[in-house]
């Protein structure tokens, strides 16, 4: 009799204790992976980058969203050549590998957006193309 309430009890710990274990946020319901999100960064009246840091996750997606009256050009550090982010660089402007560019390879006329996906780990700066020297920003991607 006694270990058959020594199984319930080990039993009834091991329940407990699984009910203390903390879920994965941000899943999609389905396979349980982390699900990606989307930031956007602002460009305001004089060039600025808001917020001129942001932290996210790999595979975020970030929005940089032109409110300046000004065109704006984000791009991956260090300018001229937009080549600090792995596989980006001004020269892939105009072909085929321009969407897995950290580089938006125009002016963002005021009231447009350009997003990108950040799949590489690690600090990436960017600036404004058109508007050099000028207003610089950074994403960290962990």
């Amino acid at each position: 009799m006694n270990k058959i309430y020594l199984i319930i009890l080990l039993a009834s710990l091991l329940v407990v204790a699984g009910c203390g274990t903390k879920q994965q946020e941000n899943t999609d319901g389905i396979t349980g992976q982390t699900s990606s999100k989307t930031y956007t960064v602002e460009i305001i009246q004089d060039g600025s980058f808001v917020p001129a840091e942001l932290t996210i996750k790999q595979g975020d997606t970030v929005t940089w969203a032109n409110k300046w009256t000004k065109d704006s050009w984000p791009a991956s550090a260090s300018h001229p050549t937009h080549e600090v982010y792995p596989g980006s660089g001004i020269e892939k402007c105009d072909t085929s590998e321009q969407s897995g560019i950290f580089d938006a390879c125009k002016g963002l006329k005021p009231g447009e957006s350009w997003s990108f996906t950040f799949n590489e780990k690690g600090s990436w700066g960017y600036h404004d193309h058109l508007n050099f020297p000028g207003k610089f920003g950074k994403v960290i991607v962990e």
